[in-house]
């Protein structure tokens, strides 16, 4: 039975689930990280909110830990690097609480557009200063969205039923999309010197940190107004005050920060700053909606495999795991089968789908087979691990979707290119579910590839098996299955024998040592 640990307060219907899917879960809120890592060795998959962080040094010590779920759309507090390493799938809930974001965002820009929080205090301060609270409207005005996707479209329809014009700066957004959504795509400078107001809706990343500094201010209009749901990294706070205090900009609404929780900043006591502690997803509904997402996200994962909204691995929905099952058994197989073929270092692999194998869901069996290719090589690999090793490596990866084929329905060919040749290795599918290699470097040979084996390279002459039966049977190998494979009557051959007991170094020589005997290898599937 899988075992899950929730480390930040869900939702309880979360545990429900889980439970009622057969996975056995614990909840053990607010630890600190020594504690977390005392316990987190018990696990196989782990479920947190923005509280929790999920280190490298605590992915060192979760040995059991297959999945790390994110209630949320941030996973800045997950060491998303040490876990694809580690081979920990990332899962996070974009759309849970992606309209419960963008209304706050909504309601700050209006509040910043009258002053509320600042006209609030005062009034119950007792005073009554209404010609010091003169505001402005949002209609007509023009609303810059930096970061178009989820949150940011919705945003946008949001700004357009309130008669604003919304011009959107994302590298995503497409042209057509753009007119879906009825804004204007622009370049980021056109959006700084346009926007009466501008409002963030991008990730954390190198290309997006700090985004809003003292350059990006200077292009703005003078008093413009600047909303920040999403990431407090993409704002230089003290730009940001030295343009509050000049006048350039004329207040903002600011949601997060660089640092949390942020209980002091030289932003706090300004009535030209509204702030808020990280509300964006805080309603009821956003928080029932992530909780039971993740819940069923995880629960798929660990009982059928199925992979949705990961970060570090592609998606594979409950409805096609179970159709790309034997596919990804296939590939790892023949991926395995030409990593252990390959002694020197790989520079490319071109992967080719023909048949019925060219319509289904690529990625993730591509993963499979950079797993079983690698996986001779390294002491841990997995199909989350392996394509970001592929890339670490310089091997170049390639996939071809090709036509049908005539001897298969379906068919699936790896192409190992290393620095003196190129292997190929091509498998299939029987009785719609089995895997099977059928052709070895061109050479037709129909084999299941498991247990322990044998495979040998050699010209194809008289007396060749008989010879490497005597072997065998002289060492008390007994043989389950022997297929063979050739070019042509005397040429290159090949020999792939299941064995039921292994083959030890000596006997493996002996074999190197026979007539017309190229190469000579044992594998294990």
């Amino acid at each position: 039975m899988p075992k899950v640990l929730i480390a930040d307060s869900l939702s309880p219907r979360a545990v429900e689930i889980l439970r009622a899917r057969g996975i056995d879960v614990d909840v053990k809120t607010g630890m600190k990280p020594a504690e977390l890592r005392a316990v987190i060795g018990g696990y196989d998959g782990l479920a947190v909110r923005s509280a929790t962080k999920v280190t490298k040094e605590v992915l060192q010590v979760a040995d059991r830990l297959k999945v790390v779920g994110r209630a949320g759309i941030g996973v800045d507090n997950i060491d998303v690097a040490s876990a694809t390493g580690r081979g920990v799938v990332v899962m996070n809930t974009p759309f849970g609480n992606s309209i419960t974001t963008a209304e706050h965002a909504v309601a700050l820009l209006l509040a910043l557009a009258r002053q509320l929080p600042a006209a609030d205090r005062s009034t119950q301060a007792g005073k009554w200063e209404k010609s010091r609270f003169v505001g402005v409207e949002v209609t007509g005005k023009t609303l810059g969205i930096v970061g178009c996707g989820n949150i940011g479209s919705i945003v946008a329809d949001r700004a357009l039923g309130l008669r604003m014009k919304v011009v959107a700066y994302d590298p995503f957004l497409s042209e057509e999309r753009a007119k879906t959504l009825g804004v204007e795509k622009v370049e980021l400078d056109a959006l700084l010197a346009r926007a009466d107001f501008i409002t963030l809706h991008t990730p954390l990343t190198d290309a997006t940190r700090n985004v809003i500094d003292a350059r990006a201010i200077a292009k703005m209009k003078k008093g413009v107004r600047i909303v920040n749901c999403a990431r407090g990294g993409l704002i230089v706070e003290a730009d940001l005050l030295a343009a509050l205090e000049s006048g350039q900009v004329a207040g903002a609404a600011i949601d997060v920060f660089p640092v949390e929780p942020t209980t002091e900043s030289a932003l706090f006591g300004r009535d030209d700053i509204i702030a808020t502690p990280h509300l964006g997803a805080s309603t009821t509904e956003a928080q029932e909606n992530v909780a039971l997402q993740i819940a069923e996200q995880m629960a798929d994962f660990l009982l059928t495999g199925a992979v949705v909204n990961a970060i570090n691995m592609p998606s594979v929905s409950a409805e096609e795991a179970p159709a790309l099952r034997p596919y990804m058994a296939l590939a790892l197989a023949l991926g395995s089968f030409a990593g252990q073929l390959t002694a020197s270092a790989i520079t490319a692999v071109e992967i080719t789908y023909e048949g019925d194998a060219a319509a289904i869901n690529t990625k993730p069996v591509t993963a499979a087979m950079l797993t079983g290719l690698l996986a001779p090589s390294l002491e841990t690999v997995n199909m989350v691990s392996a394509p970001v090793i592929a890339r670490e490596r310089n091997i170049q990866v390639t996939e071809v979707t090709g036509a049908q084929t005539p001897d298969y329905h379906t068919l699936v060919r790896i192409a190992v290119t290393t620095e003196r040749r190129t292997k190929t290795v091509a498998g299939s599918l029987f009785g719609g579910d089995k895997p099977r290699l059928v052709a070895v470097e061109g050479m037709a040979l129909e084999a299941e590839l498991a247990g322990s084996m044998l495979f040998v390279r050699n010209r194809d002459k008289p007396g060749f098996i008989g010879a490497l039966g005597g072997i065998l049977g002289d060492g008390g190998v007994n043989i389950a299955t022997f297929h063979l494979g050739r070019t042509a009557p005397g040429a290159d051959a090949i020999c792939l024998v299941q064995v039921d007991q292994p083959i030890g170094e000596a006997m493996l020589a002996a074999v190197r040592a026979l007539p017309h005997v190229v190469e000579a290898r044992t594998m294990t599937f």
